[in-house]
C-alpha cells in the first residue's frame, strides 16, 4: 500500500512540475515578443535552399529585402518590389489550432 501512495505522489509532483513548465513557457513567450515586436521587421516568406541554407524575403519598414541566410551568416540579396511580390491571401482553414483539431479527434473517436 506504501509503494501505490508513493507512486501517486511522484505522479501528482511530475504533473505540478510539467503544468509550471507548461505556464512559464507561456509567460516568457509573451514576455519577450511584447519586448521585440514593435510591427517594423516582419519575415515574409522563407524558402530552403539546403539543409541549412535558406532565402528570406523580410520587410524592414516598408520596403521588401531578399536574404540568404546560413548557419554561420546572413548575405543580403538585393532589394524586391512590392509589385514583383504574390501575397498569400488569409484562408481561416490554414490557422486552425491544435486545440481544435484535437477536439475534431476525440468527437471521431467518440463515434
Amino acid at each position: 500500500m506504501n509503494s501505490y501512495l508513493q507512486l501517486i505522489v511522484m505522479l501528482i509532483i511530475f504533473i505540478g512540475v510539467l503544468a509550471a513548465t507548461y505556464f512559464f513557457t507561456r509567460w516568457m513567450a509573451d514576455f519577450q515578443k511584447d519586448k521585440t515586436a514593435t510591427g517594423n521587421i516582419e519575415i515574409i516568406e522563407t524558402a530552403r535552399i539546403s539543409s541549412t541554407k535558406y532565402i528570406q524575403i523580410v520587410r524592414i519598414g516598408q520596403k521588401y529585402m531578399a536574404i540568404a541566410v546560413s548557419k554561420d551568416e546572413v548575405t543580403n540579396l538585393g532589394e524586391v518590389s512590392r509589385e514583383d511580390l504574390i501575397f498569400k491571401e488569409e484562408n481561416p482553414q490554414d490557422n486552425i489550432s491544435f486545440k481544435d483539431i484535437l477536439e475534431k479527434i476525440k468527437g471521431e473517436i467518440k463515434k
